[in-house]
């Protein structure tokens, strides 16, 4: 009987111990890279689009350029809210730039306002290329809105292709066909 009750007593004792071994650890948001960020969609209509100011997410903001491309973005973005044309060509491709007038991209953005921006992530392509994942908020008049989505308020996911242009880095053109996400803000 004694020997019947140790046996047991370590079967049991092995049984608890392995489970803890092999047993999968408890994963957090943190720990697993989500990352739990206010969208604008929490804001009241007379809020939007949020705040101008580029963040990061802690996976963009560990990348080795992420603060030439957060400059960037910075850039890119309030050149729009200002309607500074000067600025804008300045964050994009010669190329960019040359398609698209001072006329035609006042047009564009005439009652364009973005905010809420954040960067989920920053993917090296090679070559000197990059692309920023990234989401915002844009604010216009409905009829300025896409085509497909004549809204005042669009919430925007897509990517931005970068370049290096003489070491610093562009957006550069987005390639024809592409279609970002994008739907009303609730």
């Amino acid at each position: 009987m004694p020997a019947l009750i140790v046996v047991v007593s370590l079967t049991v004792g092995g049984g608890l111990l392995a489970r803890e071994i092999y047993r999968k650890p408890e994963v957090t948001a943190a720990d697993s890279g989500v990352i739990a960020v206010p969208t604008s969609t929490s804001l009241a209509p007379e809020q939007q689009p949020g705040p101008p100011t580029v963040e990061m997410t802690p996976d963009a903001a560990a990348h080795p350029h992420a603060e030439g491309v957060r400059a960037l973005l910075q850039n890119y973005f309030d050149a729009i809210n200002a309607r500074n044309y000067e600025l804008w060509k300045t964050t994009v491709t010669k190329e960019r730039a040359q398609a698209k007038s001072k006329v035609e991209w006042e047009a564009d953005y005439n009652t364009t306002r973005d905010g809420s921006i954040l960067v989920y992530r920053i993917e090296a392509a090679g070559d000197g290329r990059a692309q920023a994942l990234l989401g915002f908020t844009s604010t216009q008049d409905p009829k300025d809105g896409p085509v497909d989505l004549q809204e005042p308020c669009i919430r925007w996911h897509l990517a931005l292709p970068m370049v290096l242009e003489s070491g610093v880095w562009k957006l550069d053109t987005v390639p024809t066909g592409t279609t970002p996400m994008h739907e009303r803000c609730n």
